[in-house]
């Protein structure tokens, strides 16, 4: 290398593009040597050649930064390797598994993850079908309407977007909860309805933070205390009973993904279907009930399943939010965040790598059951 770090990244640059072709040449004769071997015509052989020259950047790519990472981890699941210590791994079978079974912490992130799984994604679901409906209804500026509530897909999870969530969030200066305290003081019966919600949310949360502790004393509390004063208001990033629904929050907000999908599978209902329905003197309701959601389930199922994934994997709201706020971070942690805690802070690679080798298989699983179920409730037959 040289002394000047602009030559030393050009230089890494060509390398890195001469590695690709020589890669990639090395990857589509292999390939052609063995067309010729099976005994392919000549053609046949030029053909796959060319196929395998083109595809070899993803093929090494994906061998290098997949296939051999995923080697290693599972090789490093079943050792104890720190990093820190400029050690080998140390070979312990199936030691890390057997560790996470007793793990509280672990115990802790599933059960948080539980949370954000269970009271998240139908969430997600339902006011992305919520919103699909709205926008079917053809009505003037929907193109800006859609654009709107896709909006904070294309923007994403990324720091600047959370770290303004954040600032809304504030109990007392956030414009969530000043918009909340305005609609309380204006209208009795919002600021009733907000006491009630405010109540059972926070027993929920209560009761998931003792299911994961095994102390019910924070729940035995706010159920004495009863319903909470008028001027309440959510503390959204203050306290451990609402850092959970705070995240809830993020996800619903970012469901336009979800609700394309819907949209899309609205528009290819049949509209001789609704027609018939009219005829029939069917209402909006029975429009609804009776055709168009039999008719999404498919869509439906893909939403559930892709959504299931993503709240399995939550990381980058959790992590922006509170990662500041060590005392909140137990009431909020997930299963990949207490990976990230465990290889990336505490650099235990061999404890870590269980954990990321025992959420695939979680995701597997789930996904498995879901896949096996889908013949009980999803309806391909009425297209």
């Amino acid at each position: 290398m040289t002394e000047n770090p602009y030559i030393d990244v050009l230089l890494n640059a060509l390398l890195t593009v001469l590695f690709i072709i020589l890669s990639s040449f090395a990857l589509a004769s292999l390939a052609r040597f063995i067309a010729r071997w099976l005994g392919a015509t000549k053609k046949k052989q030029e053909n796959t050649f060319s196929g395998y020259l083109f595809a070899a950047p993803w093929i090494v790519g994906f061998l290098i930064f997949v296939l051999v990472p995923l080697g290693y981890s599972l090789y490093w699941s079943f050792t104890d390797y720190r990093v820190t210590e400029n050690v080998p791994p140390n070979w312990i079978g199936l030691e890390n598994y057997a560790e996470l079974l007793s793990d509280s912490g672990f115990r802790a992130s599933i059960v948080n993850t539980l949370y954000l799984t269970a009271i998240g994604l139908p969430l997600m679901i339902g006011v992305a079908l919520f919103l699909a409906v709205l926008l079917n209804q053809k009505t003037r500026g929907e193109h800006i309407f859609r654009m709107a509530f896709h909006r904070p897909v294309i923007l994403g999870f990324n720091t600047a977007v959370l770290l303004s969530w954040r600032l809304m969030l504030n109990t007392g200066t956030g414009i969530i909860n000043q918009i909340i305290r305005a609609f309380s003081n204006s209208f009795p019966l919002f600021s009733y309805s907000n006491r009630v919600i405010i109540f059972i949310q926070e027993l929920i949360s209560a009761f998931f933070l003792g299911f994961s502790s095994g102390k019910y004393n924070l729940l035995n509390r706010v159920w004495e205390a009863g319903l909470p004063a008028a001027n309440r208001v959510p503390m959204w990033v203050e306290s451990p009973l609402w850092t959970k629904m705070s995240v809830v929050l993020l996800m619903v907000w970012g469901c336009g993904a979800m609700m394309l999908i819907f949209l899309t599978g609205l528009n290819n209902i049949p509209r001789e279907l609704s027609d018939a329905a009219d005829v029939d003197g069917a209402n909006s309701w029975q429009h609804f009930w009776k055709i168009s959601f039999p008719l999404l389930t498919p869509y439906v199922f893909y939403n559930l399943v892709v959504g299931l994934i993503a709240c399995l994997q939550i990381f980058e709201p959790i992590y922006v939010l509170y990662r500041d706020n060590q005392p909140l971070v137990p009431s909020a942690i997930s299963m990949v965040y207490y990976l990230w805690q465990t290889s990336f802070r505490k650099f235990q690679i061999g404890y870590g790598s269980a954990i990321s080798w025992l959420i695939l298989i979680i995701i597997l699983v789930v996904t498995a059951i879901q896949f096996m179920i889908q013949k009980r409730w999803v309806k391909y037959d009425l297209y």
